[in-house]
This record gives structure tokens, C-alpha cells and sequence, in this order.
């Protein structure tokens, strides 16, 4: 696999390159057992989801959006998706995997929500979107794989209003998984086959959010994955030795500065 943090001068992979690793894997399939496509399967990803990830409940604040446009780019398989509708957003979500959407769709059905769900591309939305504004445009873990941050800011920016709001995660360069994987130790959910996975630093993030027309109102650090990954792929949540001896307030302090996942706000200048 070919890591690529921010500051790689190698060739960049191509959006087809992409496409193909995220159909054969789509994002988070394997966070339950269930049969693929139940309401069973869909509650346990979900579950599983914000019990590992529990800081992305606080970074969307889905009931905030009762009655707003919202944009999501790189929706998934549909995790915040539903989230989103069941907090009464009117929901529209873009997805560059076929696969993917294929289960977002499935997962709205089972559920009996509604959305509109859109096959694309961040670094072309006017070739699926209309000219409508959004109040929030949301994408959580997404921007950091494709080929042009600098192509899919300037799409997004064309989206908002003069009072949206732009929440976005990237990975943090400035990370103990980062700096795990400099030192050459295993990060699986990080290195293996991801054709792009870029990391950001704070200042960086900030500095390409203004040159795109945007102005960082919130930026923090969140998520440090504490979990043996063998028993975890078995859905047993044992941690790694020194995180389990570890206070709960020292490990949130880690997390806070060395986090794994840099959630920005940011509104359109």
C-alpha cells in the first residue's frame, strides 16, 4: 500500500482508483455479523459505529438540522444518513461507491425514511446537483481520500449560502496513529490498500479552507482507536494493554491533542 500524507510529492492516485477500493470494501460492512441488508444488520453497524466513534454524534448534532437542507458528502453506507432524516432533515447525500450506495438506499428502505441518495463524485457535484443551497454541508472522513481537496472545497463552496455552515473530519498529521505509522507499526483501519489517505495539520486545514473561500470557525482533535484489532474484528472490545490502564480523563486528554480525527467548522466567506 502507498501512503500518502499531505505533504507526498508521488503521483496522486486517480478518482477510478478510488472508486474500486471503496466497491470492494465499503466503508464500516463489517461492523456486524448479521445478514447484509437487515434492520439487525443496520442496527448493529450503527451501534458499533458511534460506540467506537462516539464523538461524531456531538460533531453533527443531527437534531439540530429539524427542517434544513442538508448535504452530505460521501455518505456511505448510510450511518448519518438516517441520522440526519431521523432528526428531520431534508437530507441529500452524495457517494462516489456504487456499492455503498447501493446500501444506503437499501438501509433508508428498510427503515422507511426518505432522502435523496445520488451517485457522484465531490470533485464534480454540478454534475449531479442542482443549483439549490444547503444549510449544512457535512462529510465526515471522506475529503482526506480524494485526488483534489483544492477541486472538492471549491465545489462545495458553490453549495453554500451566505450562512451555511461546513463540518468536515479529516485525518490529523499531528496524530499518535500518524506517528505510529512514521515508526513503522501497524495501523490497519489507516495503511492497508487505501489508494489516498491524506493527513492534515491545524494550520494547514485552515489555511486551504480561506484560500477556498471559507473561514475555520471550530477545529479540535478527536478519536484515538484504543482496541486490539484481532478480537476486535471478532466484535470483542478489549484494549490494548496501556490504554487499559490508562485514566479515562488522561486518555481524553490524548485524544484532544493527538487525536486521530480533525472535525472543522467552517462558514463561507
Amino acid at each position: 500500500m502507498k501512503y500518502i500524507n499531505s505533504m507526498s510529492k508521488g503521483a496522486v492516485p486517480t478518482i477510478g482508483e478510488v472508486e474500486n477500493y471503496w466497491n470492494s470494501r465499503p466503508c464500516n460492512i463489517k461492523h456486524s455479523p448479521a445478514e447484509i441488508g437487515t434492520i439487525d444488520y443496520f442496527n448493529q453497524v450503527e451501534q458499533r459505529k458511534y460506540f467506537v466513534e462516539p464523538h461524531i454524534i456531538d460533531f453533527a448534532k443531527f437534531d439540530k438540522w429539524k427542517g434544513r437542507e442538508v448535504l452530505e458528502v460521501g455518505c456511505g453506507i448510510g450511518t448519518d444518513a438516517v441520522n440526519f432524516v431521523r432528526g428531520g432533515a431534508i437530507y441529500t447525500g452524495i457517494e462516489l461507491s456504487n456499492e455503498s450506495l447501493t446500501l444506503a438506499k437499501k438501509r433508508f428502505e428498510v427503515f422507511g425514511l426518505t432522502g435523496t441518495l445520488l451517485r457522484g463524485n465531490v470533485e464534480e457535484l454540478d454534475k449531479v446537483l442542482s443549483n439549490k443551497k444547503y444549510d449544512l454541508i457535512y462529510s465526515f472522513g471522506v475529503l482526506h481520500h480524494t485526488p483534489s481537496m483544492s477541486l472538492a472545497l471549491e465545489q462545495i463552496h458553490n453549495y453554500c449560502h451566505e450562512k451555511s455552515l461546513v463540518k468536515i473530519m479529516v485525518y490529523a498529521s499531528n496524530s499518535y496513529k500518524q506517528k505510529m505509522i512514521e515508526a513503522g507499526l501497524d495501523q490497519p483501519e489507516a495503511q492497508y490498500g487505501c489508494p489516498i489517505a491524506n493527513t492534515y495539520g491545524k494550520d494547514e486545514i485552515i489555511e486551504i479552507l480561506k484560500d477556498k473561500g471559507f473561514k475555520v470557525t471550530s477545529i479540535y482533535q478527536a478519536h484515538i482507536f484504543p482496541y486490539q484489532v484481532e478480537p476486535y474484528k471478532n466484535y470483542k472490545y478489549l484494549k490494548q494493554p496501556w490504554f487499559e490502564t490508562m485514566p479515562t480523563e488522561v486518555f481524553g486528554v490524548l485524544e484532544k491533542n493527538f487525536g486521530w480525527h480533525l472535525l472543522v467548522d467552517a462558514e463561507p466567506i
